[in-house]
């Protein structure tokens, strides 16, 4: 598909506790687009053109037919975010585990790439990964 029109992705997430939640990724360097932010639904910038909104359970209900799943007991999706070098993928997953997240696959190590993951105050699987540029082309 050919198209000069650039897209944008808002990834939308369930979270128990909408407070805590901002703290949390606070810590891991995010910051919050407050047009977007209300007792509801906060918008954590990840990048430009790419937004994850924490949406509280209660207002999250409002935007699907389906039940909330449970992340103690089945994985959503698998959230992979780039990191400039590996040392930035080691600093967020021991920063989000230090602050009440927890290890979700131990580090993957394959020379070109490296990721390791961990789970979210809310449990989705966020994977923090660096390639090598060169590699990628």
């Amino acid at each position: 598909m050919t198209s000069s029109f650039s897209r944008s992705l808002f990834i939308n997430l369930p979270v128990h506790d909408l407070p805590r939640s901002m703290e949390f990724f606070s810590r891991l360097g995010f910051e919050f687009n407050p047009k977007f932010t209300d007792d509801n639904a906060a918008c954590m910038v990840i990048g430009p053109g790419c937004s994850a909104m924490l949406i509280t359970e209660s207002f999250f209900k409002g935007f699907t037919q389906r039940g909330i799943c449970d992340t103690s007991k089945t994985t959503e999706a698998l959230v992979a975010i780039s990191c400039p070098d590996r040392e930035a993928v080691k600093a967020m997953v021991e920063t989000a585990v230090a602050h009440g997240g927890r290890p979700a696959m131990p580090p993957q190590d394959h020379g070109f790439m490296y990721g390791w993951s961990f789970y979210d105050l809310d449990g989705h699987h966020w994977e923090p990964l660096w390639m090598d540029p060169a590699a990628a082309q």
